[in-house]
């Protein structure tokens, strides 16, 4: 980049994921700055750099220990913004990843079937909100990401031990949403990348082996103590070391595709992956937004047009 070009911050809060976004940058002759949002310190009183600042913080980011990231990050978002500077997945689009509450229902406002989902606001809700869903069923953390807390109940009774024992996973923001539990009609779930309000390509994602921990990233598959492959929670078969969990779904084309172009328009999504379930009766049901979408290395690979480098021209575009 030349010094006349605005600089590209990227705001993140996890360097493991971090690596092949730097590969595709340089594949583009781009220049970065990282910006880490674990802990700091923000001058209200100062004014922020002029550059194009690009915000992947993760609701998972609290897995990491890393549990300031998300104030943090709403902060330098409502400073930057109101300075007039760019940001790409701002500080709305920072919401959305926060809650499936938002998703949920920002989904449904665009006409987007999703899945019938109620939401218990504290620990002792929980029972009462699944009292109408039929057997079985689902739960899942408002503030997600990494499959916290999806689990699947066969019985109320079990929900009721579940919520009494000790396993019982507080959710962050102390929101646990019920839901419909979808039989697909084959075991994957597709998701759709979209970067700057293109379709990049559609992602399918092996649920049989990957149950409900679907991130795409190379790191996510790997316990960090044990460097083992991780069997996660819902997989009904283990993986096994050099099976891939995510392909490209070839060929996809679907109307679900200018829906969620529409959506991302609607929404200020610059960068987003979309999943949705085909259900055995039929639906097609979409049940989650990432706004830190992170691309698979044999996905890419195999696919006639790279995510990472669309995305590393859609920013350079920016900085014209």
């Amino acid at each position: 980049m030349t010094s006349s070009q605005p600089t590209i911050y990227v705001l993140h809060e996890n360097p493991e994921w971090f690596p092949p976004f730097v590969r595709a940058f340089e594949a583009e002759g781009m220049e970065v700055k990282e910006w880490l949002l674990t802990d700091g310190v923000l001058d209200l009183d100062s004014v922020p750099p002029e550059g194009i600042f690009w915000s992947r913080i993760s609701a998972s980011a609290h897995t990491r220990d890393h549990g300031k990231s998300k104030d943090y990050a709403r902060a330098v978002l409502a400073w930057l913004e109101a300075h007039g500077r760019r940001t790409v997945n701002g500080r709305r689009v920072l919401e959305l990843e926060m809650s499936k509450v938002e998703q949920l229902v920002a989904l449904k406002a665009a006409g987007i079937d999703t899945p019938r989902t109620v939401a218990a606001v504290g620990h002792e809700q929980i029972l009462s909100a699944a009292r109408d869903f039929p057997t079985p069923f689902m739960t899942k953390h408002n503030q997600g990401g990494k499959g916290l807390g999806v689990r699947k109940f066969t019985s109320h009774d079990e929900l009721a031990e579940y919520v009494a024992s000790d396993e019982f996973e507080e959710p962050q923001d102390g929101i646990t949403l019920i839901q419909e539990y979808i039989q697909a009609a084959e075991p994957f779930i597709t998701r759709v990348e979209i970067v700057g309000g293109e379709f990049i390509y559609a992602v399918k994602a092996d649920t049989a082996r990957g149950g409900f921990q679907l991130c795409p990233a190379d790191a996510c598959a790997i316990d960090p103590i044990t460097r083992e492959l991780i069997m996660p929670p819902g997989a009904t078969i283990a993986p096994v070391a050099g099976q891939q969990l995510f392909s490209l779904r070839e060929d996809f084309d679907h109307s679900i595709i200018e829906k969620y172009l529409e959506f991302a328009r609607r929404n200020n999504l610059e960068v987003c992956g979309i999943e949705f379930i085909e259900a055995e009766d039929g639906r097609v049901l979409t049940y989650d937004v990432n706004t830190n979408t992170n691309y698979n290395a044999f996905v890419e690979a195999e696919a006639p047009r790279s995510a990472l480098r669309a995305l590393a021209r859609y920013l350079k575009k920016l900085t014209a």
